[in-house]
């Protein structure tokens, strides 16, 4: 198996395996350890250093703080992250920081009890203090606390509805935010009158750090008049009590004029856009140019893939606009949209980089010296075991000689069964952090 480590394969005689190479590079990029000193602000002189986080980076996150905060400073706190995310203490680094699991991306009653100790860590917080949060993709499911007149189960039926509906990532954070006691600047305001430095990974379009995770140490811009469109807009029922504290404003978060922010700070430790160029340089030095599209794109995954098709056939009929070989990359986050089952149907299994290739291959056609890979920088496609999916020249005839057609996966959102058929599947496990949809298509 290709490694960030090691040199990057001939293109041309394993392309896939120099696909592989060029997500391993973007993932090490991200990777706290290597990137969070350059970040950490000096130890308070006379109070002491309360360590607080949630995502799907906090194991590694809490690791590397670890290794690079001064032996001799006081340092304590409690992180969550999701189920089997903590990878292997670094050898000699002494455990100063609590990681506890929780469920992503429904919640469940582990995240809910780490956010009531986070919480209630935060009492007795002096202006001496440092509050250090540890801040990454996931977070919004990690760390839930409902707000009064909502219960967990309310809140596990609402995010289900969210992530099924097609909203995107800004749309269901201003929700999330507006329906809880923790998120949208609420976990700052509670560290008061202590200093908060956030430490944060992006796994969002733009790198708004009041979207990332929902931004609980951040000031939140939206309202809760824009969290009643977004519920109108999917469907999506709440409580007639919470409803109307919404309409009344109840519910609103602290904004950016709050004085409860003044001296914090937010420091993006690693972004999607520093992933794919650290991707793009690896594709250079083999001998490959590379093109970055965007680390912003958004849309339904599979339109997104027809879109990535149309370019990729242009450059390998005419040329155009890349001259061949060259790699394409991109990033951001899209959406699926999960089409109703129709009786009888077996529910369909996958995630937004497994939509995405569905939708690559089928507007492709079997077009000749294209390979792609499509995955998510943190090793899990949706809730599967797959970070995401190949596409090659043959996927089409490989998928319908064992009996697969296209069109049926798609109707049933059911990437994985498709690829996983044709052996296409691409799996890493947990990679430890978290910059988004990671695609990359080899034109040669």
């Amino acid at each position: 198996m290709t490694t960030a480590s090691t040199p990057a394969p001939d293109p041309r005689e394993a392309p896939r395996a120099f696909l592989e190479h060029l997500y391993r590079v973007a993932v090490d990029r991200a990777l706290p350890l290597s990137t969070l000193g350059a970040h950490l602000p000096p130890p308070p002189k006379k109070g002491r250093t309360l360590v607080l986080g949630a995502g799907k980076a906090g194991g590694s996150m809490v690791h590397a703080l670890e290794a690079l905060w001064p032996a001799n400073a006081p340092l304590s706190g409690l992180v969550v992250t999701r189920y089997d995310h903590i990878p292997p203490r670094p050898e000699g680094v002494p455990q100063r920081i609590e990681i506890v699991e929780a469920a992503h991306p429904v919640p469940d009653e582990a995240g809910q009890q780490a956010a009531e100790r986070i919480l209630a860590l935060t009492k007795g917080l002096t202006a001496d203090d440092l509050v250090l949060c540890l801040i990454s993709g996931g977070g919004s499911s990690l760390l839930v606390l409902p707000a009064e007149g909502l219960t967990l189960a309310d809140k596990q039926r609402i995010n289900k509805q969210l992530l099924e509906s097609g909203a995107n990532i800004g749309e269901m954070n201003c929700v999330r935010k507006h329906l809880s006691r923790i998120k949208g600047g609420r976990l700052a305001a509670a560290c008061a009158p202590a200093r908060v430095v956030t430490l944060t990974i992006s796994d969002v379009p733009g790198d708004d750090p009041a979207v990332i995770a929902s931004g609980p140490t951040v000031p939140d811009a939206t309202t809760c008049a824009d969290a009643l469109a977004i519920l109108d807009r999917y469907g999506i029922e709440v409580p007639a009590p919470v409803r109307a504290r919404l309409e009344s404003g109840e519910l609103e978060t602290p904004k950016p004029d709050d004085a409860v922010f003044k001296g914090h700070e937010t420091h993006m430790i690693a972004t999607p856009q520093q992933s794919l160029e650290a991707a793009a340089r690896a594709a250079r030095e083999a001998g490959v140019e590379a093109h970055i599209l965007s680390d912003e794109i958004e849309g339904e995954s599979r339109e997104v893939g027809k879109v990535h098709a149309a370019l990729a056939r242009a450059v390998a009929h005419r040329g155009e606009p890349f001259a061949r070989p060259c790699v394409i990359l991109s990033g951001g986050e899209t959406t699926v949209t999960i089409r109703p089952r129709q009786p009888g149907q077996a529910k369909g299994r996958g995630g937004r980089a497994g939509e995405f290739c569905m939708g690559l291959a089928g507007a492709l056609m079997g077009q000749p010296q294209v390979w792609a890979l499509a995955a998510d920088t943190d090793g899990i496609d949706g809730v599967e075991d797959n970070a995401g999916a190949f596409v090659t020249p043959d996927t089409l005839v490989r998928a319908g000689a064992a009996g697969k057609k296209l069109s049926d996966h798609l109707d049933r959102n059911d990437a994985y069964g498709y690829f996983d058929a044709i052996g296409d599947l691409f799996v890493t496990g947990p990679t430890n952090t978290n910059v988004n949809d990671f695609r990359a298509l080899l034109i040669l």
